[in-house]
């Protein structure tokens, strides 16, 4: 059975939108056994959530009040962001936690928040997937520490070297989020370093995509993360049975500080208990 990690997946909205409160949370949940601390990355969500903090300021924060933790922005939705951009905050950032960072992405979504419409951002999730695509391409290539020449669809870059480059090597593992049952994004995980199914109901569904997974992917070798987001009280034994190796309990937006220090205090997921 695969080793069970567990990480805490902070909403940085209302009490976790002061970076400050975040890096001691992190700290504490460091000190108490946690493996990771991953942070939402959203620009606007819907009422009653009126504070927002930015992910990539609190990641800083929680790199320099830890040691051990893996941290990273779970998920950020690429589309929105410049791909130059986040070749340097992710570098600068992996160098920051001394080789910590994993870089998580997906899609996005206007649902809760409308920070695609509201800011002029695509929309159209088929286009947000090809901009998410061809910033993956230009990231891959940044992180190698060679000159970038990309000019296609959405970004050009021509002739930038991205240095330093981060610490962990060939580059920033990256997790891509994705429904269970929609092709496109596991097919695009394969081809990553993890993926993050969105919406899990059932450990037999976990099963299945693991399964196409290893189909997507013969003769791969390295590790390769399944990470589930599972209620606080839930059992992760069945999950991890099924390939998951990382744990994230789910915390509504909005949480209050209290709910998730009692989460923290509870410690990290022991399976089998």
């Amino acid at each position: 059975m695969n080793r069970l990690r567990s990480a805490l997946w902070l909403p940085l909205f209302n009490d976790l939108a002061d970076p400050r409160v975040v890096a001691r949370i992190a700290a504490d949940a460091e000190e108490a056994g946690w493996d990771g601390c991953f942070v939402w990355d959203h620009l606007s969500w819907q009422a009653p959530v009126r504070q927002v903090a930015d992910p990539w300021i609190a990641l800083a924060a929680i790199a320099t009040a830890t040691e051990r933790l893996r941290l990273g922005p779970m998920v950020s939705p690429l589309a929105r962001r410049r791909p130059a951009k986040v070749a340097r905050e992710t570098a600068t950032l992996d160098r920051l936690s001394g080789g910590r960072l994993t870089l998580g992405v997906g899609l996005g979504s206007d649902r809760f928040g409308g920070e695609l419409s509201r800011t002029g951002e695509q929309v159209d999730d088929r286009g947000r997937g090809r901009m998410l695509d061809e910033s993956l391409a230009v990231l891959a290539a940044a992180w190698s520490g060679e000159p970038v020449r990309h000019r296609g669809e959405h970004y050009t870059v021509d002739g930038i070297a991205f240095l330093p480059r981060p610490v962990q090597r060939p580059g920033v593992p990256v997790w891509a989020a994705g429904f269970p049952g929609n092709a496109k994004p596991i097919r695009r995980a394969a081809r990553l370093d993890g993926f993050f199914p969105v919406n899990l109901e059932h450990p037999d569904q976990l099963a299945e995509v693991v399964a196409t997974l290893a189909e997507l992917r013969p003769g791969a070798v390295g590790p390769y993360d399944v990470a589930v987001s599972l209620p606080p009280d839930a059992d992760p034994l069945p999950y991890t049975a099924a390939g998951a190796t990382w744990w994230l309990p789910e915390f509504e937006p909005g949480v209050r500080l209290d709910t998730v220090l009692g989460v923290l205090r509870d410690g990290p997921a022991n399976p089998g208990r």
